[in-house]
């Protein structure tokens, strides 16, 4: 059975293109920040206030396995950071297929605004630029995606419908739920 990882960065769309994909699919879509605040009763960018950025993708991790144990076909949305550790990157290079939500820092600084309810923008003692936080992750982050990406799907202009379609495009048949 078939898994969809989708990874990128916050704004990149996982959360919209993964709706998409279910509804087109039939499959049920597991988002990392709902699983988030279920298992652990905050949100990231509280989590992350509380525990630190180690914290906080320490209870990412636990979420990754949460995820990662559903019964296929499933849509997964994946945290940013899950890419930070080889070990994670492995797990999710052969979990499934692996869609990259590629977008430039500047469209996902639109995306996001302000950062308002967002982790690792807008926090005390960082600085307030989020399009300058998100050049920095992307370039922390970016080939790490690249690396484990079965798929590309640009995503600055397309509609999350669009690139769902690119993904069951990239796919071929499915089986859906009926």
């Amino acid at each position: 059975m078939t898994r969809i990882l989708l990874v990128g960065a916050m704004g990149s769309g996982k959360t919209s293109v993964g709706k998409a994909l279910a509804v087109k699919t039939g499959w049920p879509y597991a988002d990392n920040d709902t699983l988030l605040v279920r298992s652990t009763g905050q949100t990231a960018k509280a989590l992350l206030e509380r525990d630190g950025e180690q914290g906080l993708h320490a209870a990412e991790a636990n979420v990754l396995t949460l995820q990662l144990g559903l019964p296929a076909p499933v849509i997964l949305g994946i945290s940013g950071g899950a890419v930070l550790t080889a070990s994670t990157r492995e797990r999710l290079r052969t979990a499934g297929h692996v869609v990259w939500l590629k977008a430039t820092p500047a469209v996902i600084a639109r995306r996001v605004g302000n950062g308002a309810g967002r982790p690792l923008v807008g926090q005390p003692g960082q600085p307030s630029d989020t399009a300058a936080i998100l050049v920095r992750l992307a370039a922390e982050r970016d080939a790490f995606y690249a690396e484990i990406a079965g798929q590309v799907v640009d995503v600055d202009v397309v509609t999350p419908a669009a690139a769902a379609i690119a993904v069951l495009d990239a796919l071929g048949p499915v089986t859906t739920p009926g």
